[in-house]
């Protein structure tokens, strides 16, 4: 069985769905917006998807994990035309909400996806389609019986390295120290993936400060960085043959 087949074993989901209203400019914006932007794991075609067709060009494709209530997606989108950003969240109200965003900065390289990223992941995206995937602030489940739910396991980081085009990236931060060393302790065990930091990145002054590291900042707790790029296997040597 390979590490692709067991991402689902592990009983770990990328988001937890919650019961959350929208509000009337989120379902507004769903009613009208949501066929042209966004998909469902139900209404995907079966198999890989056609990330130039859906997004309606050919550009390097960003995944954004749990985006939450989308600013710092629509605000990456903003400064960065030149990518496509995939916003997987199972959360209606903020995937509602940054359809907002995207009306109000007329964004035409951002698309949306509800459901489980692991699924999507595994089952829509082809190998090394995506320029890099983004694990802004996932849940920790700080109670140790917990931790089995959290989403950076090997399995997972297995199943984005294959997922990354060579020169892709993997984009990790969290604000819990025990969490984030979890997390570089799962990357540096992947061999696919080279840091390009020794140890924790430096904070990127392109990454939006959203509500969770402003919440962190203001408990006393240090965000970390992590960011590793996919490196292209070094092909074996060839075995010349002795004699004739």
């Amino acid at each position: 069985m390979g590490a692709t087949d067991q991402v689902r074993q592990t009983g770990v989901f990328s988001t937890v769905r919650r019961s959350v209203r929208m509000t009337v400019g989120q379902k507004r914006v769903w009613e009208t917006r949501w066929s042209e932007l966004g998909r469902t794991q139900e209404e995907l075609p079966a198999g890989e998807l056609d990330l130039a067709e859906w997004f309606g060009r050919t550009a390097p494709t960003v995944l954004e994990i749990g985006s939450g209530m989308g600013e710092a997606t629509a605000q990456l989108a903003v400064a960065a035309p030149e990518v496509n950003h995939l916003a997987a969240e199972v959360y209606p109200a903020g995937l509602g909400q940054l359809m907002l965003w995207v009306e109000k900065y007329d964004l035409a390289n951002v698309r949306l996806f509800q459901g489980d990223a692991l699924d999507f992941l595994r089952d829509n995206v082809a190998p090394d389609a995506l320029a890099g995937v983004r694990v802004f602030f996932p849940d920790p489940w700080p109670k140790k019986r917990h931790h089995k739910r959290r989403l950076i396991t090997p399995p997972f980081v297995a199943l984005i390295a294959s997922r990354l085009q060579p020169g892709g990236t993997l984009h990790l931060a969290t604000d819990w120290e025990h969490y984030a060393e979890r997390m570089l302790a799962v990357c540096e065990a992947e061999p696919a993936l080279r840091n390009q930091y020794d140890g924790w990145a430096p904070r990127p002054e392109w990454r939006p400060v959203t509500k969770f590291e402003s919440r962190a900042q203001a408990e006393g707790r240090e965000v970390r960085d992590l960011i590793y790029t996919k490196v292209t296997p070094t092909p074996a040597p060839k075995v010349m043959p002795t004699g004739s």
